[in-house]
């Protein structure tokens, strides 16, 4: 009983951290046999890496499983609550290991962006000169926050949250473990409650271990003598409601078009409602992004431009702000687009040259179209005859482009709606329907 309260003193997110690479759940894409890390951690060949990716994702549990694997010292330091004497100690024990057992060191430096460029710099000759390897782990986008000179001697490996599967596997293990986990308390979970808690997880896989070892700890045992991990108990545990929301099923897809229309029809308030859902659902925020960035395009398009460049920063920004922020920003873009005037001239213009594109295939450029950047293409009548737009007043000429089978086709006609309005009259067309 002693040892099982020993164990139980530490997190178990902790003492679930695997010590193996057979026990490491997930990130395949670099872990995978075939894969370069593999090899090199197998090899005990490790050069100075920088591990980029969520919490949860498991850099620390990579670093941990290197410490376990490597025949070199392994000195462990945090950004956040270390400064230059504990660097200069690390580096002075590692030059003590190489000069006395000629035994390398591996530095791990655990949210290595927490340190400031003067901090980062001291530690550059060390890395270069092969002092130590350096081993670093960040949450930020490493291309903004590591020294670029320390960026050129490590080689990054993102880290993806964890899939649901992976998550899945991981609550089991917990669940059932009787050395690590929490296998001594007699618990168990449904498949349901499982799935639940691996979708909210949203892929941190150490939010879904603390969810269980709250709830095994804090749960009642039922008449069988069993504590039943239920979605309700979970539920309190995450702090996350149960949205019925299945990414793969018709609730993923009847939101999400929800959603477009709401844009689409003008209705910000929707809008952001159906945004909300799925962002408590735990949506993929980068998904989310996509779809907007397609319907400041497809509805809004040149009635405002400025929606398109919105939904493109937005985009950008909730993948390096990521959640819970990244939904003020997603709020940003969606109000702004569900409040924008609408236009789909250019999707249709686009439906519309694609579908003349197949009816006629490939009908001749106008010659003086063609590129005339070469000798001799006066000759073959390439580019003679062009008139130069800014060479006419208002910097317009009249001059056919369409090739002569298409000349009298039209294709993209403004709408009276917005910043088109104002296309649509400067352009001055009479235009013809297809």
């Amino acid at each position: 009983m002693r040892e099982q309260n020993q164990r139980g003193e530490s997190p178990l997110a902790l003492r679930m951290r695997p010590e193996t690479l057979e026990e490491v759940v997930g990130q395949e894409h670099i872990l995978g046999k075939d894969k370069l890390l593999y090899r090199a951690i197998k090899a005990d060949r490790i050069g100075s890496i920088i591990f980029y990716g969520p919490p949860g994702t498991g850099k620390t549990t990579l670093a941990m499983v290197i410490a376990h694997t490597t025949k070199a010292a392994f000195h462990q330091l945090n950004a956040t609550t270390s400064g230059k004497k504990d660097m200069e100690e690390a580096i002075a024990e590692a030059k003590a290991a190489m000069a006395g057992r000629g035994q390398k060191t591996i530095l791990f430096i655990d949210e290595i962006h927490r340190f400031n460029k003067a901090q980062q710099d001291y530690l550059l000759p060390f890395v270069e000169d092969g002092t130590v390897t350096l081993i670093g782990a960040t949450t930020e986008n490493p291309y903004f926050e590591v020294n670029r000179a320390l960026l050129s001697r490590s080689r990054i490996f993102e880290l993806k949250p964890l899939s649901r599967e992976d998550i899945k596997k991981l609550i089991y293990r917990a669940v059932e473990d009787k050395e690590k986990g929490m296998g001594m308390y007699d618990a168990c979970i449904d498949e349901e409650a499982a799935e639940f808690l691996s979708d909210v997880a949203e892929g941190d896989a150490r939010a879904a271990l603390n969810a269980i070892e709250l709830g095994v700890l804090t749960g009642e045992r039922a008449s069988d003598g069993r504590i039943h991990l239920s979605i309700e108990l979970l539920q309190e545990c995450i702090q996350r409601r149960a949205i019925a929301y299945d990414r793969d099923g018709d609730s993923h897809y009847d939101i999400i078009s929800a959603f477009i229309k709401s844009m689409r029809g003008s209705d910000p308030d929707a809008s952001v409602y159906y945004l909300a859902r799925m962002l408590e659902a735990g949506e993929d925020i980068k998904f989310i992004a996509r779809r907007i960035m397609i319907c400041a395009s497809e509805d809004v398009g040149n009635a405002d431009p400025q929606a398109l460049c919105v939904a493109t920063s937005a985009s950008l920004a909730v993948e390096r702000v990521g959640m819970p922020e990244a939904g003020i920003i997603l709020s940003q873009a969606v109000t702004y687009i569900a409040s924008a005037p609408k236009s789909n001239a250019a999707c249709v213009a686009i439906q519309r040259a694609e579908e003349a594109v197949r009816e006629t295939g490939n009908p001749p450029i106008p010659a003086y179209l063609r590129d005339a950047h070469y000798q001799g293409h006066e000759e073959l009548g390439r580019g003679v005859g062009y008139k130069y737009p800014h060479d006419y007043p208002g910097h317009y000429v009249e001059q056919q482009y369409l090739p002569d089978a298409l000349r009298d086709r039209s294709f993209y006609e403004p709408s009276d709606m917005g910043l088109e309005a104002d296309i649509r009259e400067r352009l001055g067309h009479k235009f013809k329907k297809i």
